[in-house]
């Protein structure tokens, strides 16, 4: 076996360090532009929630993205605390910029169940009550036995669905609860014998019935002026605009996969115009309800679908001045959609003066689209009297 001089195995030893370098310095330096490319997608997602998207919609795609850009950033600080580097900083730093954003989605402390309170109220995605979905059998039945065991006081369901006469499948829903309900439904033709819609059922007496009209849309909205004891709330029950991906969804897997590319590039443009048509319309909706809002007698309570997520810009000014149930009562992931798309947070419950939410509950049942979402609230007044304080009053 020949040995090399000393001298040729120290070039050797040199060279083979310098191109062990170069890889490294390559690697890093990739994997710096993608952590600047991720920081830039989510300072976009930032910027969302102001950008009102019927002026500027490209931004609030960002938002719907939010919980996995900020999953990759968080990916990236991993890696860089592996490779020792300041880099580490550059997702840090961003993500620490919208912490609060995060705390929209996922809650890290829980305060533990009240046992006592005053009123519960139910949001529900109920997807026609899966009657067009054949794969789900008997899933009617079911989430009739769902909304009779949780009993909530107030009922807000959207995609309500009825065939045949209205007042009929009113009835049932009413038995089915187990009756004695007041009821407050706004229904959309949608075939010779079909309607579909937006219901609010209470055992609480409704004083008034209302509706916010939505031109040129099939979203709905509406608000029950409902006597609980001896308070009077205004609930909100909202469908806002949907991104209506149904159309297009269903194969493009498969097209893009290679049996029928032809049609893929069109059906990523109808999606693409889908999803900002969604952004502009919701922006425009959820300035009407929040006019109307502003007009209201009584202390609020906003229930529904909002098909947007925390990060977006139909969030911040529908929750402005009111509280978020799942935020202040709520714990872990706060996901409500599983359909087809990746999950998210789209479903829920606002709530103004004179009340406190003491509970928040996701109830993980696979008969819909959405998980139900439950808040329980108790009076201000009695909130603090069982703390010792007067109400308003600090300790």
């Amino acid at each position: 076996m020949t040995v090399l001089p000393g001298k040729k195995r120290r070039s050797f030893s040199a060279r083979a360090r310098r191109n062990d370098s170069g890889i490294k310095r390559f690697t890093r330096n990739i994997l710096l532009a993608v952590n600047i490319f991720l920081v830039v997608l989510l300072l976009l997602a930032y910027l969302s929630i102001y950008v009102n998207p019927s002026t500027v919609a490209f931004p609030a795609l960002f938002g719907l993205a939010y919980p996995y850009i900020a999953a990759a950033n968080v990916a990236m600080v991993i890696i860089w605390i592996l490779f020792r580097k300041w880099y580490v900083l550059i997702s840090a730093i961003a993500l620490a910029a919208g912490f609060g954003y995060i705390h929209n989605f996922i809650r890290f402390t829980n305060q533990g169940k009240e046992e006592h309170h005053d009123l519960k109220l139910m949001s529900y995605n109920i997807r026609l009550f899966n009657f067009y979905e054949a794969s789900e059998t008997n899933t009617h039945s079911k989430m009739l036995q769902l909304l009779r065991k949780e009993d909530a006081g107030i009922l807000c369901l959207q995609e309500y669905f009825v065939k045949g006469d209205p007042a009929a499948g009113e009835r049932k829903l009413t038995d089915g609860l187990g009756g004695g309900r007041y009821t407050h439904l706004k229904l959309i033709k949608s075939g010779a014998a079909s309607r579909y819609g937006i219901a609010t059922i209470t055992r609480y007496p409704i004083i008034y019935r209302g509706d916010v009209i939505h031109p040129g849309s099939s979203s709905l909205t509406i608000f029950t002026d409902i006597v609980v004891d001896t308070d009077t709330f205004r609930v909100y029950n909202n469908h806002l605009q949907s991104f209506r991906l149904r159309r297009v969804e269903g194969n493009l897997l498969t097209e893009i996969t290679g049996e029928d590319r032809s049609r893929s590039m069109d059906n990523i443009s109808g999606i693409y115009h889908s999803l900002m048509e969604g952004f502009a319309s919701r922006a425009l909706q959820v300035d009407r309800v929040r006019r109307h809002m502003e007009t209201s007698p009584y202390p609020v309570i906003v229930a529904g679908d909002f098909n947007d997520t925390p990060v977006s810009y139909t969030y911040r000014r529908m929750r402005r001045g009111l509280k978020d149930a799942f935020v202040e009562a709520g714990y872990g992931a706060g996901f409500t959609y599983r359909g087809k798309y990746p999950p998210n947070r789209i479903d829920y419950v606002l709530y103004g003066e004179g009340i406190e939410c003491t509970d928040f509950d996701i109830i993980k049942v696979k008969y819909s689209d959405h998980y139900p979402v439950i808040a329980y609230f108790r009076r201000a007044e009695r909130k603090a009297a069982l703390s010792g304080q007067h109400p308003g009053r600090k300790k």
